[in-house]
C-alpha cells in the first residue's frame, strides 16, 4: 500500500522509551519479555475497578456479524424525506450554525435516527449510515445535509478548532484526507488523518465521532473499530499491572495548541454505580471510558514529542503497544462507502484506519464532526472535563463554520498541518 511520499524522522526527547507512532510489535513483545524478568509487576487491579464488563459494549469484531447489524440502508421515502429537509433550510437562508432538527425537519425518520443515538450509548457502540446521495449535490449541499441528519442524532456540535482563515470562529467541522501532496513542507503534518498512512487505534475528544463518507480511495482505507470495553477485559485478566498503569497520570503533548505545553490525566477512567448513585447520576452508569491518542505520546512527523516535557516510562510505552495490539486482535473492519457516515461512540470504541492509495479522481475524503446527545449523553470524567468544555462549550450558531475544503495553517510549533481537531482519523 502507498503511503505519503516523504517519511520525517524526529529524534526522542531525552529518557524517551524506544517507540514511534507506528506500533512495533517485536518490539512490544522485547518490552513485555524485558520487563515482566527485571520488575515485580502488580498483580491486583486498582481499588474499585471491576474483574470484568458484561455489556453489548463487549464484543469481538471477528464474530461481530453474527449477531449484530451494524448497517442503516436509507430508503428512497427516508431519502426524499432529507431532500425535502435540505430545501426548506436552503428556503429560510439561514447559516450553516443554525442547522437544527427544526429547521432540518425529518418527521418520519427521527425516531429512526434517535434509536439510533441509543444504540450509540447503550448498544454496541457505532452504527453505519449507508446511502446519502453525494454525487447529485454540491459540497455545501452535502455538509447541510451531513448536519441536518445528525443532529437529529446529537443535536449539540463541538468545536474542532477555534480559527478559520485567521480570524476567531467555532470550526465544527473538519476534513479527513490527504494532504502530503499539497503541503509546500511535508514535514509540517502533525498527524496522520491526513497522510495515506494507516493509522493506529485511538480516540478522538468528544463523545460522538460523525464521519460522513465523500470520496473513496483507489485502494485501502478501510475503517477498523474495536470495543475498548473488551480490551479492558483482556486487560483485566492477563495484565492487571498495565490497568494500574492507564488509571495514573498521563503527561500528554500538546504541542503548543492554544498555548499548552501539556497536560496531565489518566487514559482510562472508571465510574462506579455506587460513586454514580452519590452524584444523582444515570442509574446505569457503572462505564469505562478509554481517552488517547497514541501521537501525543509518541509525537508524529513533524510534531515530535516536546524535549522539555517528561518522557512517557517503559510501563507506559508497554501500555500504548498493549492497547494498539489488543484492539486490532478484536477489530472489525467497515466497508467504508461513499454516502456512508459512519457513527461512533468515542467514549467506548477505539477507531483506526489501513493505509490508502489515491488515484485520480478516487480520493479518499472524510468529513468529521464531533457531536454530543444531551438525552443520552454519558457523564463525562472529572479529569476530561476542562478538554470537553473546549470541545462543547460557548459554542453558538453565530460562530460556527463548516469549512468547505481543509484548513492548512500556518507551520510552527502547535499550528503544523493536522493539529486541527486533536486525534483526527
Amino acid at each position: 500500500m502507498a503511503t505519503a511520499a516523504v517519511q520525517v524522522s524526529v529524534p526522542a526527547p531525552v529518557g524517551q522509551p524506544d517507540i514511534g507512532y507506528a506500533p512495533d510489535h517485536d518490539k512490544y513483545l522485547a518490552r513485555v519479555k524485558r520487563r515482566r524478568e527485571n520488575e515485580k509487576l502488580e498483580s491486583s487491579l486498582p481499588p474499585g475497578f471491576p474483574r470484568r464488563l458484561d455489556s453489548d459494549l463487549v464484543w469481538d469484531g471477528n464474530t461481530l456479524a453474527e449477531t449484530y447489524d451494524w448497517t442503516y440502508r436509507l430508503t428512497e421515502e427516508a431519502i426524499d424525506e432529507i431532500e425535502a429537509a435540505l430545501r426548506h433550510f436552503k428556503s429560510l437562508n439561514k447559516p450553516l450554525g443554525y442547522i437544527n432538527q427544526e429547521t432540518f425537519p425529518l418527521p418520519r425518520l427521527h425516531h429512526t435516527l434517535r434509536s439510533l443515538s441509543h444504540e450509540l450509548h447503550h448498544g454496541h457502540g457505532f452504527k453505519v449510515l449507508r446511502g446519502l446521495p453525494v454525487t447529485s449535490h454540491t459540497r455545501e449541499e452535502n455538509i447541510i445535509i451531513y448536519a441536518g441528519v445528525s443532529s437529529h442524532v446529537a443535536p449539540i456540535r463541538g468545536r474542532q478548532d477555534n480559527q478559520h482563515n485567521g480570524h476567531p470562529a467555532d470550526v465544527v467541522l473538519a476534513h479527513i484526507k490527504d494532504l502530503s501532496t499539497t503541503v509546500s513542507d511535508v514535514s509540517k503534518i502533525g498527524a496522520p488523518a491526513y497522510t495515506t498512512e494507516k493509522q493506529v487505534f485511538h480516540t478522538d475528544a468528544g463523545d460522538i465521532v460523525a464521519l460522513f463518507c465523500l470520496g473513496e480511495a483507489a485502494e485501502g482505507g478501510q475503517s477498523y473499530l474495536s470495543s475498548s470495553w473488551k480490551v479492558y477485559n483482556e486487560l483485566a485478566a492477563t495484565r492487571p499491572d498495565l490497568v494500574r498503569t492507564l488509571a495514573e497520570p498521563w503527561v500528554a503533548d500538546e504541542f503548543g495548541k492554544e498555548g499548552r505545553k501539556f497536560s496531565v490525566r489518566p487514559l482510562l477512567h472508571f465510574q462506579s454505580t455506587a460513586a454514580a448513585a452519590s452524584r444523582e447520576a444515570k442509574p446505569e452508569s457503572e462505564r469505562l471510558i478509554i481517552q488517547y491518542a497514541r501521537r501525543t505520546f509518541t509525537g508524529y512527523w513533524g510534531l515530535p514529542r516536546s524535549a522539555d516535557i517528561p518522557p512517557i516510562t517503559e510501563a507506559q510505552a508497554e501500555a500504548l503497544d498493549a492497547l494498539h495490539f489488543t484492539a486490532e486482535k478484536y477489530a472489525v473492519a467497515l466497508d467504508f462507502r461513499q454516502g456512508d457516515v459512519q457513527f461512533v461512540n468515542n467514549l467506548s470504541v477505539f477507531h483506526s484506519r489501513a493505509g490508502f492509495r489515491d488515484e485520480g479522481e478516487k480520493q479518499r475524503h472524510l468529513v468529521r464532526l464531533w457531536l454530543r446527545d444531551p438525552e443520552n449523553a454519558w457523564e463525562t470524567p472529572e479529569a476530561l472535563k476542562e478538554r470537553w468544555e473546549r470541545v462543547y462549550g460557548g459554542v453558538s450558531p453565530e460562530r460556527e463554520v463548516f469549512p468547505l475544503e481543509p484548513q492548512i495553517r500556518s507551520a510552527s510549533k502547535g499550528e503544523s498541518v493536522g493539529t486541527q481537531g486533536g486525534g483526527g482519523y
